[in-house]
């Protein structure tokens, strides 16, 4: 038997899959597309599901549960192809056909963003770059001319921009995410410390920095007050009871 080429069970006549795709499972997704292109540069042609798995960070029934969205499932012992597999997912990631992005905001995290070679190196090269502040408007970043915020709409209608990013200061982001979407901007990916209102046929996913490492900040915290709760003396064989103490302060066992 061939190995699995990561194609749907449909493939004859080139169907999609129609069952719908879980948000959790896209992200997954673009994570195994990344694991997949790192083996293909290390010359590696097949891969298990528990080789994959566990390069992404997930257990092999997950991997396989997200898999089967696209139709694919891998031949035992075998594995899938690791080519095909890339491909397949590329396409289902909207990755085989050009993307263009468009960036608002060149300020510290702005300049750093269209900086990072990354998302070149993914399909998602920074091709137009936007800002108000006088000092930063005509110049060129990484070959990019920076332009006003006015001519966003312009712009982006004329390059054809599918993705926008908003590194603005908070009070600025709606206006440039009207701005975005009034250049056919539909999908847009906001940096801004703001809720961003838009029509129902536009993607925005944010990015909150603060909050993920707020989120980090409390998981620390709870290993902290784990690390702190000590067993009462009297307790027999180290089994805890009903409360425990850390700090001068009574807490409930985890």
């Amino acid at each position: 038997m061939p190995p699995d080429t990561g194609a749907p069970s449909a493939e004859a006549d080139g169907e999609r899959p129609v069952r719908p795709v879980p948000e959790a499972t896209v992200s997954r997704l673009a994570v195994y597309l990344r694991v997949l292109g790192e083996l293909r540069e290390q010359g590696v042609e097949t891969v298990s599901s528990e080789e994959l798995a566990g390069a992404s960070g997930v257990n092999s029934a997950k991997l396989r549960k997200d898999l089967s969205y696209l139709g694919s499932y891998g031949v035992r012992g075998v594995g899938y192809d690791v080519a095909s597999l890339q491909g397949r997912l590329q396409g289902e990631l909207g990755m085989d056909h050009r993307q263009s992005v468009a960036l608002v905001g060149v300020g510290n995290l702005g300049q750093a963003l269209a900086g990072y070679a990354g998302f070149a190196g993914r399909g998602f090269p920074v091709g137009a770059l936007f800002d108000v502040e006088p000092g930063l408007v005509g110049i060129d970043i990484n070959g990019i001319r920076v332009r006003h915020v006015r001519e966003i709409p312009e712009v982006c209608a004329a390059h054809g921009v599918t993705i926008g990013m908003i590194a603005t200061p908070g009070p600025a982001a709606q206006n440039v995410c009207d701005l975005l979407v009034e250049g056919g901007v539909q999908s847009i990916l906001n940096f801004a410390p703001v809720l961003l209102q838009v029509p129902d046929d536009v993607e925005v996913r944010k990015v909150d920095l603060s909050v993920e490492l707020q989120v980090l900040a409390f998981h620390v915290a709870r290993r902290r007050l784990a690390g702190d709760v000590t067993v009462p003396a009297d307790t027999p064989d180290g089994a805890a009871g009903t409360q425990g103490e850390t700090n001068g302060s009574v807490v409930s066992p985890r």
